[in-house]
């Protein structure tokens, strides 16, 4: 009977602990603003939910390791040339990456597009619990319109199809 009763107490604490866990964290999604955040970037500015308030922008989240990331990157950079300079702001924020780790990939590919090391994932989990690239266009008043993960890589088109649109709602 005492065995009876520590199995079904066991079940029910793994249970609690299996929802207390799934609860914890909800993924973002369209329509949701953008989570309360604060990174440095590799040019020593300081992007923000805040600063990027007023202003249409594209939050990355990569890995210079993760192939995906590599495919979706060039894209990016060229969707950040053609739009630098005009009312959108662009932050890379890595996942798990440090400085020493970027700095040489980024030269190697010609990327100038500003980025934050993130040597943890605290800033990611903010955002999302798994899946990279992830890439956020959100509109100037901080609502994400549009989020590509891997599955597919978003290419070039979708990129600037989906920037463009929010761009001509303003």
């Amino acid at each position: 009977m005492v065995m009876k009763k520590i199995a079904i107490l066991s079940i029910l604490l793994l249970f609690a602990s299996c929802i207390k866990e799934k609860n914890d964290f909800i993924e973002l999604k369209v329509g949701d603003r953008l989570p309360e955040f604060a990174v440095v970037m590799n040019d020593g500015s300081i992007v923000s939910d805040q600063s990027l308030s007023g202003t249409v922008s594209v939050v990355v989240f990569f890995h210079t390791g993760c192939p995906d990331c590599q495919r979706t990157l060039p894209s990016v950079q060229k969707v950040y040339d053609e739009h630098c300079g005009d009312a959108v702001q662009f932050a890379l924020i890595s996942r798990a990456q440090t400085e020493a780790e970027i700095a040489p990939y980024w030269e190697e590919n010609g990327y100038t597009m500003p980025y934050s090391a993130q040597a943890d994932r605290k800033i990611y989990e903010l955002f999302a619990k798994e899946r990279i690239p992830r890439v956020y266009i959100c509109d100037d008043s901080g609502v994400i319109r549009y989020i590509f993960t891997d599955n597919p890589t978003p290419s070039y088109e979708d990129l600037s199809l989906s920037l463009s649109e929010v761009l001509s709602e303003l």
